[in-house]
């Protein structure tokens, strides 16, 4: 990771000190989702309630522009500008770069069809099926570690081959042992632990935003 990458996560330990204790779990998280964007992987997302929200918070964050613009050069461009030259240097403009990412509890039809045809601890497993392949990342949030749609989900990709990451609160729960990186925060309550969520990814983004469009 690039210096200022590195300068953001440090950030992050100024600001929250007690997440020093998950300081080298989140620097292999970035690596991790960093090598994962170089290869032309994809990051899945999943869990409930408020760490549902975060997914979605996330996949807003990679998906475009978060602290640096992005802007679209090279063939896109090119190719835009070719196909429609009226108009194609003002589509251009209006792309950022994306890093592919999606939030696998947005899907509201083949989730509540799953639930009520399948099994409902199955609704995270059954996309990871669909969409992951080997090198792509599962990041799995849960504030107990025990959410049992997250845990198969996991179980699931690393099957498939897909590296596993969870957040997760001070223990870690169910989730821990099976991911091949779990940050947990310390604290116990949910809204303690969702609180402390929020900067890590925050963080994160910022760092692999900065090492691949800095």
């Amino acid at each position: 990771m690039n210096q200022a990458g590195n300068n953001m996560l440090e950030r992050l330990f100024l600001r929250y000190p007690e997440l020093a204790r998950c300081e080298r779990d989140i620097h292999i998280v970035c690596d991790e989702v960093i090598a994962c964007y170089r290869s032309g992987g994809k990051v899945l997302i999943c869990g409930n309630g408020g760490s549902a929200a975060d997914a979605d918070h996330i996949v807003g964050e990679l998906m475009k522009g978060f602290l640096l613009k992005r802007p679209v050069t090279g063939p896109a461009r090119e190719a835009l500008r070719g196909m429609y030259p009226g108009d194609g240097e003002s589509l251009a403009d209006r792309l950022q770069g994306a890093l592919p990412a999606i939030a696998l509890t947005a899907h509201s039809a083949i989730m509540t069809a799953y639930a009520n045809d399948v099994s409902p601890d199955m609704v995270f497993a059954q996309q990871v099926f669909g969409y992951g392949k080997n090198g792509d990342i599962l990041l799995g949030i849960s504030t107990s570690g025990n959410s049992l749609n997250v845990v198969n989900a996991v179980k699931v990709a690393r099957a498939m081959g897909l590296t596993t990451a969870g957040l997760t609160g001070c223990d870690g729960g169910a989730l821990k042992p099976l991911c091949d990186r779990a940050i947990c925060v310390p604290a116990e309550s949910t809204p303690d632990i969702q609180e402390l969520h929020l900067p890590v990814y925050h963080a994160i983004c910022a760092a692999v935003e900065n090492e691949l469009f800095g």
